[in-house]
């Protein structure tokens, strides 16, 4: 679990560098089409095309970051209710969206940070901090799964 939540805080660290973050998704799916799938929904359609022009050609913990728009506009329609309600009887095979659970408190603390450091100063230039797991060659890293993020509208997804 801790990996989990390691690779979140990962994702929406790198992300909201691009741009104010409105939901972020880790698929939990097994089918091929799915399986680690992220989608991140962002307030405005230029930071998803930011991050998608930025993250297209990098690779995190060795593995390549494929990213594109997604037709997937509201992720509440494409979940799977019956997977919230643990009654799903397609298993990691469901076409919707089985959602890998994040705490609410990681999710405060992130938003929080976020908020805090744009209230602040409203510019954004391009931070010199560069998280560690995300780099432009196939080299190094932690071990994490491989990711996919960034979806349409204001959403990317990124496999």
């Amino acid at each position: 679990m801790q990996l989990l939540l390691d690779f979140y805080e990962d994702l929406f660290e790198e992300l909201s560098k691009y741009g104010e973050i409105e939901s972020l998704n880790i698929c939990d799916n097994l089918a091929d089409h799915m399986v680690g799938n992220v989608y991140v929904q962002f307030r405005e359609e230029e930071h998803a095309a930011t991050a998608l022009r930025n993250l297209t050609g990098r690779f995190y913990t060795g593995r390549p970051i494929i990213v594109d728009f997604s037709p997937v506009t509201d992720f509440r329609e494409a979940t799977c209710r019956q997977y919230e309600e643990n009654a799903c009887n397609c298993g990691g095979y469901c076409n919707f969206m089985h959602l890998k659970r994040i705490g609410r408190e990681l999710r405060r603390q992130l938003f929080e940070r976020y908020c805090s450091r744009h209230s602040r100063s409203r510019s954004r230039s391009r931070s010199p901090y560069r998280h560690r797991s995300y780099d432009e060659r196939p080299h190094g890293g932690r071990g994490h799964s491989r990711s996919r993020a960034l979806s349409d509208h204001s959403t990317f997804q990124a496999s």
